[in-house]
This record gives structure tokens, C-alpha cells and sequence, in this order.
């Protein structure tokens, strides 16, 4: 029979001094930073003339020796981090039996067998682990952090914090505030504590919790729910397979990897939203239509996206993607649409996939220059056509079911005459155009003929600068990747800039102007529509 689920009301002396605690290494490692500790020094010494001080809800699991902390752990390591604080003041002002009280309550137990002493709590990394015990047993004496943006130096700097703030709050009366805040921790400070010794029904009552209103991402929450359907034997090898794929991405691009994720189950399962994401995976929204990986095959599934993926996100990188998938993952880069990324996927997995690639370019470019990719009615097209190509393993209907999406060339042509871009699809199009191809090998930097900053420019009033500037026609491919200083007029930008030209630029073209005025944008913009409108329409 499964034990009932454990909650209770504990103060923080009495759980620290009945436990033993071990942060486990699939666990979020400890990040607090110096605003989020201020917080929690400042609310519990305000706290310290009250009756009690509630801080918060901690969950752990009592399958070990050492109970596992699954929720809270930034509240319990900060929490050690103060008693030690406490502790090194108490030694240093001789107070010997308060120091020996936090000692024995909060850092170090007894073991009786041996009469040695053992941690109350620990770190799974050995490396943060030595660096905590170190700051608990030795305080401001304790070596500093080798890594200045690691675990253990947020550590060590939320210690100093303490350390400092404490030092501050004490200056007044030493000996009475040390009684007072020892004794408030110790017996005022409560936590909610649920425990429960079956790790996944741990793990469903930390994923409710933190799927209503906690600050944790969909990539915690997900990593939590597949460790909570894994066994314990298999535990760490999934985290670490789990890790090397997180890891891989930018610290601060938690939401990139989640985007692969989502990308990848799109692959298979059709469009899901991305806050549906969590739910569909774990079971939690049913759908007719589609099936969600169990937990264990969406890792296999991430394993084997993520070296193509990576080449999507950066060409540059070596993979699987042969030369010409490489330049039109370069070209969707420089035009920043990635809602194709899980259709390119499916076509990449296709036996011949150049032709499928290339109608998918055309595709975004066309519509792009005629009208927009930014409605979730498109993305969700996409996502589901990915799905259709990955289980009918062809391409070929994409130009039925994409029709509408479809511009003429006569439109496409006509738009690019008249609209103004951003810089990254100007870059993009001209490139096209002077290399006449729709995916260039690299991208030169595009300066704008009339800069949109300068005024006076004969030609141009103000309104009609605004206007034109960043117009197809005003535009100009350049090796050099600073506008010389006396580019600011005609004569200027002749001497200085066009003797920069990328290779197969328009200059021949350029310099048969006596001026740069509307018409000549108007000319020049329209010559090159058309041709732009050759090469995508070929």
C-alpha cells in the first residue's frame, strides 16, 4: 500500500536538526542572485519581533539515507548560508554555546556510530559541494571560487552578502542580537514541508505546483517530468543525456531550447502551442490527432534533431546538412524565420530533399516580400505540413496545399518596387540579386545610399527620406563594414563607398547618376525588382 503523502508545519530548527539533506544533481543548481538573497535576509529581519515567519513550501523524498530535496533547495542552501553567518559571529565574540547550538541544529550532525561529524546538507556536484562545506565550516576564511560565474562563486558572493548585512544589524548590541536571531531561526521560522518516500508522486505534486504561477520554465518543468517516469537506476545517465543537450544551448537561451523541443516534437506530432507544450508531452491534454513520445522517446527524439538543428541555428557548424541546405538555413537566418525550421526538418529527412528546401525558400521569400509570416494560422500550416512530410515521406503536395500562400510574380515584383523592409531582408534580397541566386554563400554589409539620419541630402525633404531610405533601390552591398565619414552626400559616397563594393554589385549602374534623388531609388529600386523577380520566379 503507497504511504499517504506527508504535510506539515516544521519549524526551521527543528527540520535542519532532524534531517540531512542532499541537493540532488538533476536539480536546478543553486542561482540565487545578490537581489533575490537581500530579499530574504531583509524579509526575515524584519521579521525578527514577530511570533513566526513563514518561508515558504520545500518538497522532498525520503527514498534515501539523506532526504532529496526536489523543491526548494535556493531557500534551504541560503538558509545554511545565514546559520553559518550566525555561527562565525558567535565563534568570533566568544559565545561558545550559541555557536555549538547552531553548529549542531543547522551544519553538522552527529553520526553516533563514529562520533564524526556529517553535513546537514550537500551537494551531488563535488566540486560546489567542497565549496559550501568550506563556507560553512570556515566562513570568511574560506577559499575563494576558482570560477567567477560558477555555482560556487554565487555561493561565496550570497555568503559575503550575508556575512556583510549581518555584521550591519549586529553593530548595535552584539550579544542580544545574536540570541535574537538565533532563536528566530530556530524556533519562529517555519517552512511547509511535503514528503513522501515515492519520488514520482514527489515529482506530480511539484509539477502542479510549479505549473500554476511558479517562475520555472517548461525545459525545468519537462526534465522533472521525465525523470519522475525513470527509474532510479537510470536516473543520473538521463539527466546527463538530458544536460548535454541543454547545456549546448546559451545560458540565457532557455527558451531556445525549449523552441528545439517544441520544433522537434512538431516533427512527429503537428503544431502544438507553446504553452500546451508541458501538457501534451506529460499526458496531461489529450488529442485525437496527435500522440505525444513517452518520456524516454522524446529524449531519443532530441538526441537525433539536435546535430542538424544546431547546423539550422548556426551553418557554420559541421553536421549532417550538405552544402546547399547550409545556405538555406544562411538565408532563413539572415531573414529571422525560424516557424519553418520543423518543415525543413521533415524535408532534410526525405531521400532527395534539395527540391523540397528550395520550394520552402521560395515560399517564405515570396510571401514575405508581398505580405507576412507573422499570423499563428501560418505557423500552424507549417507545423502540420511537417507532420504530413514525415509520414508520407514527399514534399510534392506543399504546392496544392500552399497555393494561397503563393504570390504571382507580378505582385511579388510590384511590392518589392514600392515596400520598405527592415535591414536584414534588404541585406538578404540584394544579395540575391547581385549574385543572382536565391541562396548566397555570404553576406556583405549593406549600407543605405541616403542614410535615414542625414538631412539635407539635395533630393530628399525629410518626409520623403523617411520614406525611401529603406527602399530596395537605395540600398548598396559593401566589404567595408563602417560608412566613411565622407560618405554623407553623392560625390562622397562615389569616392568613398563605391570603390568598396561587394563583388557584383550595381556600381556601373550607380554611376551613370549625376544625383541620388527619388526618380534615381525609383529606377534603380524598380530594375531590381524585376530582376529579383527572374531569379524566384525562374
Amino acid at each position: 500500500m503507497q504511504t499517504e503523502l506527508n504535510a506539515s508545519a516544521s519549524t526551521a530548527g527543528s527540520l535542519f536538526a532532524s534531517s540531512e539533506f542532499e541537493v540532488p544533481p538533476f536539480q536546478r543548481e543553486y542561482s540565487w542572485t545578490s537581489d533575490e538573497v537581500r530579499e530574504f535576509f531583509g524579509d526575515i529581519q524584519g521579521a525578527l519581533d514577530q511570533e513566526s515567519y513563514f518561508l515558504g513550501l520545500i518538497i522532498i523524498t525520503e527514498e534515501k539515507a539523506r532526504r532529496q530535496i526536489v523543491d526548494g533547495q535556493q531557500r534551504i542552501v541560503t538558509l545554511s548560508l545565514l546559520a553559518a553567518a550566525l555561527y562565525h559571529e558567535a565563534q568570533k565574540r566568544g559565545r561558545e554555546a550559541l555557536a555549538d547550538r547552531l553548529k549542531a541544529d543547522f551544519l553538522r550532525s552527529i553520526n553516533y556510530s563514529t562520533d564524526q561529524t556529517d553535513p546537514r546538507v550537500v551537494l551531488t556536484d563535488p566540486r560546489d559541494n567542497e565549496t559550501l562545506q568550506d563556507i560553512l565550516d570556515n566562513g570568511p576564511k574560506a577559499k575563494k571560487a576558482k570560477d567567477a560565474e560558477g555555482v560556487s562563486a554565487q555561493m561565496r558572493a550570497s555568503f559575503d552578502l550575508i556575512s556583510k548585512a549581518l555584521a550591519t544589524d549586529l553593530a548595535a548590541d552584539p550579544f542580544k542580537r545574536l540570541g535574537k536571531w538565533t532563536e528566530f531561526i530556530t524556533h519562529k521560522l517555519y517552512f511547509a514541508v511535503f514528503a513522501h518516500p515515492d519520488p514520482a508522486t514527489v515529482y506530480s505534486l511539484f509539477e502542479v505546483i510549479n505549473t500554476r504561477g511558479r517562475d520555472l520554465t517548461t525545459a525545468d518543468l519537462l526534465k522533472n517530468y521525465i525523470l519522475s517516469q525513470t527509474s532510479e537506476v537510470n536516473k543520473l545517465e538521463i539527466y546527463n543525456r538530458w544536460q548535454s543537450l541543454s547545456t549546448a544551448f546559451p545560458a540565457s537561451g532557455t527558451t531556445s531550447f525549449v523552441q528545439f523541443i517544441r520544433h522537434t516534437v512538431t516533427v512527429n506530432s503537428g503544431h502544438v502551442l507553446p504553452r500546451d507544450l508541458f501538457a501534451f508531452l506529460a499526458g496531461r491534454s489529450k488529442s485525437v490527432s496527435k500522440e505525444p513520445p513517452t518520456a524516454n522517446g522524446l529524449l531519443d527524439l532530441l538526441e537525433a534533431r539536435f546535430p542538424l538543428y544546431f547546423q539550422m541555428m548556426d551553418p557554420a557548424l559541421s553536421g549532417p546538412a550538405d552544402d546547399f541546405a547550409l545556405r538555406v538555413f544562411l538565408a532563413l537566418n539572415q531573414l529571422n524565420v525560424i516557424t519553418v525550421r520543423p518543415l525543413m526538418m521533415a524535408i532534410s529527412d526525405l531521400v532527395s530533399p534539395h527540391e523540397g528546401l528550395e520550394y520552402v525558400l521560395k515560399l517564405v521569400v515570396r510571401r514575405m516580400v508581398v505580405g507576412t509570416l507573422g499570423t499563428g494560422n501560418i505557423e500552424r500550416r507549417f507545423s502540420d505540413a511537417a507532420r504530413k512530410v514525415s509520414d508520407e515521406k514527399t514534399w510534392e503536395f506543399l504546392k496544392t496545399d500552399f497555393l494561397d500562400l503563393n504570390p504571382s510574380k507580378d505582385d511579388f515584383v510590384n511590392q518589392l518596387k514600392k515596400r520598405s523592409f527592415n535591414k536584414g531582408t534588404l541585406t538578404f534580397l540584394r544579395s540575391s540579386i547581385i549574385g543572382h541566386t536565391i541562396v548566397p554563400s555570404e553576406y556583405e554589409t549593406l549600407h543605405f545610399i541616403l542614410p535615414r539620419t542625414v538631412t539635407g541630402w539635395p533630393g530628399f525633404d525629410d518626409d520623403e527620406r523617411s520614406i525611401w531610405a529603406p527602399r530596395i533601390g537605395n540600398t548598396f552591398l559593401s566589404t567595408e563594414s563602417r560608412r566613411p565619414e565622407g560618405a554623407l552626400n553623392w560625390a562622397g559616397f562615389k569616392q568613398a563607398l563605391m570603390p568598396t563594393a561587394a563583388e557584383g554589385e550595381w556600381t556601373d549602374v550607380l554611376n551613370e547618376y549625376d544625383e541620388w534623388n527619388v526618380e534615381a531609388v525609383k529606377a534603380v529600386g524598380g530594375d531590381l525588382a524585376e530582376v529579383a523577380g527572374e531569379i524566384w520566379y525562374d
